[in-house]
């Protein structure tokens, strides 16, 4: 149970109207990609960082293969395979979802809502072919990712979104910034010993943390708690950017492990700041400091005390984070 909103690993940040797939979509095939400079149907305007405008005719044919072509191409470093990257971006038609499309309830004047997303990897928010289609392409680019329904998501296109297998999707991908993380990476230095009322940490190296509440402690604090248990000395995380951090989580009730960053892989990305996550990720990170391993104690209405299907909706939930790195 990751602290994404919806407790997906698939991050609900966004006002995606209807699922284009039926689950992370991806492909182990070198083939499926086609040469970047394939020329692409539809027609793209507007400048990097503003909602774009796609125009295709409506009996266009794109390719059978993935096409992606800079619109306008940045001065960044190339995007490899493996990096975190965070971008906007926007498709030809709603069930793509944007990241431009305002969040009901959100503050117009919060930072922007991004999608963080690991190139390489099944796919998140982006399917997987469109996000590794930005390998080899430069940070501040604006790059255009299109072809075939099929060509893109496959035998994962969900038959309730109405779109053909060969029907034409396009993505306007603005990418903002790229980071190659070590997804072994933990906080370094001398731990502190837990204040009076917080729980105990033992994080044994390259392990999920083990956390433990306090015995006398009968009711779990009514706010939120953090303590910040190794300091960094990196710059200070900001709303709007992508966390990277290793995690261990636990109910404040019986001590009980729901989830690790350790037990899938190791280091995880989130947007932070901008409702993506719990609020108590939200509240308790922004601030602190790259390098910072951080002990915070949630209470259930800034964790998932909304949504009372989550099965830690009544919980209390521990956290330990090390803050690895913002992208």
């Amino acid at each position: 149970m990751i602290p994404t909103k919806t407790a997906r690993r698939v991050a609900a940040v966004l006002a995606v109207p209807a699922l284009l797939i039926t689950a992370a979509c991806g492909s182990d095939s070198k083939d499926d990609a086609a040469p970047k400079n394939s020329d692409p149907v539809a027609k793209v305007s507007g400048k990097f960082g503003a909602e774009p405008k796609i125009e295709i005719a409506k009996d266009a044919k794109v390719s059978d293969k993935v096409v992606a072509s800079d619109v306008s191409t940045g001065d960044g470093a190339e995007v490899k395979k493996g990096d975190i990257v965070r971008l906007d971006f926007a498709g030809n038609i709603e069930a793509l979802g944007s990241t431009w499309a305002q969040r009901q309830g959100a503050d117009p004047k919060a930072p922007r809502a991004q999608v963080v997303q690991e190139v390489g990897t099944q796919g998140q928010m982006l399917p997987t072919k469109v996000a590794d289609a930005l390998t080899g392409h430069k940070v501040g680019s604006r790059v255009q990712v299109e072809g075939t329904a099929e060509a893109i998501v496959g035998e994962q296109l969900n038959p309730q979104s109405g779109i053909k297998p060969t029907d034409p999707l396009v993505w306007v991908v603005d990418i903002v910034n790229a980071k190659k993380v070590d997804k072994k990476g933990e906080a370094k230095g001398d731990q502190a010993a837990s204040e009076a009322g917080m729980p105990e940490v033992k994080a044994a190296s390259q392990k999920a943390a083990t956390i433990t509440t306090p015995r006398r402690a009968r009711t779990a604090p009514k706010d939120l708690k953090e303590q910040v248990l190794i300091k960094g000395d990196g710059a200070a995380v900001k709303a709007g950017e992508g966390l990277v951090v290793q995690y261990t989580g636990v109910k404040w009730e019986d001590g009980e492990k729901f989830d690790s960053s350790w037990d899938h892989g190791g280091a995880s990305a989130f947007p932070i700041g901008v409702g993506g996550v719990i609020q108590g990720w939200d509240k308790g990170l922004v601030g602190k400091h790259v390098g910072d391993r951080v002990l915070l104690t949630i209470p259930p209405n800034q964790a998932y005390g909304a949504d009372p299907s989550n099965q830690l909706a009544k919980n209390n939930l521990v956290f330990v984070v090390d803050i690895l790195g913002t992208v």
